[in-house]
């Protein structure tokens, strides 16, 4: 790469001003951009004001790795006459498939500093990728990469394509180096942005997350909210682990959470915490589907849970067994632990008969158990089955508790 000042941006004249068409781009990264949090749409301005100044751009990528639990990097991907930039994910994996090995991103990224390639000059080194020809077919005609710097090492690709039948002019590539450690340092920052909100996400949920950016980082700091509670554990989950391999056990437990979080997710529950074997989760009552959108996920977790069984007896394996308790009541939402550690989580009596009916599905023989205060508040006393009334540890009146009958409702029957 050249340095910022070189022959892109022309000879200052006798006052020392640069030339106004070409400072503007590198300008407008550099002091303009603050309020924009989301660098795709930074990358569509810029690349229509690089048009603006005659620079003949008719497609750019953005290719950057990030860190997170199921996508192994991101394309922002920007054509000439569009508004917005698409974005594609590419999960673990993508990594090791020909297509990415066989890629400039792949070459870029394992070292080499610079690509510029004629499309359409009938040489070997024009067809040498996929991507080549596709360009190619597509009226383009001259290519350019360049690794994005970020710090600590971290290399991702820019790239940008050219529709001109001349394709870039020396003046354009030198202008390309001068804004690429301007578009480098602009990305890192919204990368970084977006990376701690997709850990939060990860580790806390999408609720906790927002709290947690918002300024709730105070121990103690928190609100009481109304919330349908599910805490689910797993069955004999300690002589599996005491008998089985670690990866299997490992492998286990991943397709059991994978059963049964996706429906919470999906039906909106936040799942707010993986204790070994078990999670809790929760649907606040702000929402008026929230008990009904409990219930299917619990259908449709159940659902999951049988095909994953199905699995492991096909594999010569025992079938999974657990217990889901459901009850419904005031929690107190907020961080919790010591003054170094903290726990972004719900506490409260509501939390402790949930986890006192999760317990009691051993004795019961039932999977699933719920509270009448949870029942009633759904409007399903008619729709389940009256198991009696239980004593629970740390309560001073039994709980009466409800189960699915044995011809339990589908999903698709739950009241919204």
């Amino acid at each position: 790469m050249q340095s910022l000042v070189n022959t892109a941006w022309g000879s200052p004249d006798e006052s020392g001003v640069w030339p106004v068409k070409r400072r503007k781009v590198l300008d407008w990264l550099m002091t303009e951009t603050q309020g924009e949090r989301f660098i795709d749409n930074i990358f569509v301005e810029m690349c229509n004001r690089l048009l603006d100044i005659d620079v003949p751009v008719a497609r750019a990528t953005l290719h950057f790795a990030i860190q997170h639990p199921q996508w192994f990097g991101a394309r922002i991907l920007w054509q000439k006459g569009v508004t917005e930039a698409k974005i594609d994910t590419f999960e673990h994996g993508v990594e090791d498939t020909s297509e990415y090995l066989n890629s400039p991103v792949y070459e870029i990224r394992n070292g080499v500093n610079e690509l510029r390639q004629r499309l359409d000059d009938g040489t070997q080194d024009a067809s040498r990728y996929a991507l080549y020809d596709q360009l190619r077919t597509e009226g383009l005609t001259e290519y350019v990469a360049w690794p994005l710097h970020h710090t600590l090492g971290k290399r991702h690709v820019v790239s940008f394509v050219s529709d001109k039948p001349e394709g870039f002019s020396e003046d354009n590539i030198a202008l390309f180096a001068d804004i690429l450690p301007a578009l480098a340092l602009v990305s890192e920052i919204r990368l970084k942005n977006r990376l701690a909100r997709t850990l939060l996400e990860t580790y806390v949920g999408p609720h906790a997350s927002e709290q947690i950016l918002a300024g709730a980082t105070r121990r103690g700091s928190g609100a009481t909210v109304g919330a349908a509670i599910l805490i689910c554990d797993l069955r004999d989950f300690t002589a599996i682990s005491d008998a089985w391999p670690r990866d299997d056990v490992i492998e286990l437990l991943n397709g059991y959470f994978d059963a049964m979080s996706e429906p919470i997710q999906k039906h909106g529950g936040e799942i707010l915490k993986f204790m070994g074997d078990g999670l809790l989760a929760i649907f606040p009552l702000s929402n008026p589907a929230a008990c009904a959108d409990l219930l299917k996920a619990i259908s449709e977790a159940q659902t999951a849970m049988t095909t994953l069984n199905n699995e492991h007896i096909r594999a010569g394996r025992v079938p999974l067994e657990y217990g889901i308790g459901v009850h419904a009541g005031d929690v107190m939402y907020g961080n919790i632990g010591s003054r170094t550690r903290l726990d972004f989580t719900v506490i409260g009596p509501a939390v402790n008969i949930a986890s006192r009916l999760e317990s009691l599905t051993k004795e019961v023989k039932h999977p699933v158990l719920l509270s009448r205060a949870f029942v009633e508040l759904a409007g399903l006393e008619s729709e389940l089955e009256t198991l009696g009334s239980y004593p629970l540890r740390g309560l001073d009146r039994p709980v009466d508790v409800f189960g699915f009958p044995a011809n339990h409702f589908r999903a698709t029957d739950v009241p919204a």
